[in-house]
């Protein structure tokens, strides 16, 4: 098995089994280097001569040209949970597939794009001159899939996130190369849109961090609540304290409050919400805020929120159950959305290279065997809409504590079903 992970120094981690390098650590060793030894004891000379060729030789041609996948994933400051998820779903699924996907040998080369679009870009375009990965997955945030997609796909180098899905992707500049095995940024916040409005909610403040998936969060949510819009605010990304806000929500009386913050901002905004007396008084809808990324910090303090999500680890399929089993087995927590779409995002690849034999150099054949989704989803059902994004169900989940003491979200109800995204009727792909 070659799955070497390159971007452990740069993560910042520890060698273990939640660690970009830990479960494979032994990955170095060589079939040359355990054989020969024992080889040299029983052979002789003219026949170890041969056979030592053809030994060394064999290695070479086996691993001569490995799948190499590039992910890119937020690994260190306040939302680095969200990237470690992400990582670990990606790695548990090419753990349990003997180290190959699509049966070919595959490098796997992390890089933490540290949430900086900048040093992203840098990383990725060092992915595709130095390491010359065939398919480049992850991306948790959509500033960072904005500044990397350009090179990208201008490289004409397939991507498949596991979970940035920004809107301008999704339509006008839709790509034959990019595939999101996670949703678009809209759709979770419509799930919430829907039920502010079926609940009869007639004034709902919104709050969101200023860029590409918080506009897409106002725009996915303001499509299906009709209501009044009593204030929208942004607040730059990575803000950690909230009290001017919460003191501009309380003082406008809104029938709820709507927000999308992940990581950190989300785990600081549950405290200082309930902090500040709006508990109880002010409900708190999200999408990205109340999650298993979040729910270890938040805990009770979060216990009944709701939220909006295409998944959760109560959902009842075989590979879900699987899934959840083997991820909290394997790194001794529940697993998020972002960890069942980074081992989904790792299915996919695998599928679609056992549909073209191995090869992503076949770019149309590649492309094709990835739009037909070729893999069990742990959501149930799922498929490819002609802009590359997932049709797909979605659910309002409620954080809850479970009997073994852990926090989770779990199904509530189901809001939409086979949903497809709002920008697919702009993109020009049939």
């Amino acid at each position: 098995m070659d799955l070497r992970c390159r971007g452990f120094q740069e993560a910042g981690g520890h060698e273990g089994p939640g660690s970009p390098a830990g479960p494979f650590a032994d990955a170095s060793v060589t079939r040359r280097e355990i054989v020969m030894p024992l080889i040299r004891k029983s052979l002789r000379p003219a026949r170890l001569m041969a056979l030592a060729a053809a030994t060394m030789l064999a290695p070479t041609l086996a691993a001569a040209d490995p799948i190499k996948i590039g992910l890119v994933s937020t690994l260190s400051g306040p939302s680095a949970a969200l990237g470690v998820h992400m990582r670990d779903g990606f790695q548990l699924a090419v753990k349990e597939l003997g180290g190959k996907l699509g049966g070919q040998p595959t490098e796997v080369i992390v890089v933490d794009d540290e949430l900086k679009p900048d040093v992203a870009v840098t990383k990725v375009k060092a992915l595709l001159d130095r390491d010359k990965v065939d398919v480049i997955a992850g991306v948790v945030f959509s500033n960072v899939m904005m500044a990397v997609s350009k090179p990208v796909l201008e490289n004409e180098t397939f991507i498949v996130s596991g979970n940035a899905g920004p809107s301008p992707l999704a339509g006008k500049g839709c790509s034959p190369y990019f595939f999101a095995a996670s949703y678009q940024n809209d759709q979770n916040h419509e799930v919430m849109g829907k039920y502010a409005q079926d609940k009869g909610y007639k004034r709902v403040v919104l709050m969101t961090p200023n860029y590409q998936a918080g506009k897409d969060s106002m725009a996915g949510f303001k499509r299906y609540f009709k209501g009044e819009v009593v204030e929208e605010i942004f607040v730059p990304l990575g803000q950690l304290d909230f009290s001017a806000e919460l003191a501009k929500i309380s003082a406008a009386n809104p029938d709820a409050l709507f927000t999308f913050m992940p990581g950190g901002m989300g785990v600081n905004l549950v405290k200082q919400f309930k902090q500040a007396g709006l508990d109880g008084k002010v409900p708190f809808l999200s999408a990205f805020t109340v999650d298993e990324t979040t729910l270890p910090a938040t805990q009770d303090a979060a216990a009944g929120l709701l939220s909006g999500a295409e998944w959760a680890p109560n959902l009842d399929t075989p590979q879900n159950k699987a899934f959840v089993a083997a991820y909290e087995k394997e790194y001794g927590v529940v697993p998020s959305l972002y960890a069942a779409q980074g081992y989904d995002a790792a299915k996919l690849i695998d599928g679609a290279l056992k549909a073209t034999g191995g090869k992503v150099t076949d770019k149309t054949a590649f492309r094709k065997a990835l739009a037909s989704a070729p893999f069990q989803s742990v959501r149930g059902s799922f498929a490819f809409n002609t802009n590359g994004f997932p049709i797909q169900d979605f659910y309002v989940v409620k954080a809850v504590k479970r009997d073994d003491g852990k926090f989770a979200t779990e199904t509530v109800a189901k809001v939409f079903t086979a949903a497809r995204d709002s920008y697919a009727g702009e993109c020009p792909l049939k």
